[in-house]
């Protein structure tokens, strides 16, 4: 398994190095940085299970045949859909639909 160090190349004396810069700037609160760093780290591994449980649920959920999905109007005007009057006026004179 590869760590961090060996990802980065970083060598012994790199890694020293940035432990010991890491104690000079946390100095006493370096177990309460690393205590919210393990809590941020596992807020973000629930969120990432969350999605993957809804994505997988919804994989094999069947199509849903509910009244909320509408087919396209194919003819008049969507009264789902309100437009300032102006508006209306000069996209029926261009006869384009934006």
């Amino acid at each position: 398994m590869h760590t961090l160090a060996t990802f980065l190349g970083l060598g012994l004396w790199e890694s020293l190095a940035i432990l010991a810069l890491g104690l000079l700037l946390f100095g006493r609160r370096l177990p309460e940085v690393g205590k919210s760093l393990g809590r941020s780290i596992v807020e973000f591994r629930k969120g990432l299970s969350g999605i993957e449980r809804e994505v997988e649920e919804a994989s094999h959920r069947p199509p849903s045949t509910g009244e909320s999905v509408r087919a396209p109007l194919t003819e008049g005007e969507d009264v789902r859909v309100s437009r300032a009057p102006g508006r209306v006026a000069a996209e029926g004179q261009s006869g384009s639909a934006s």
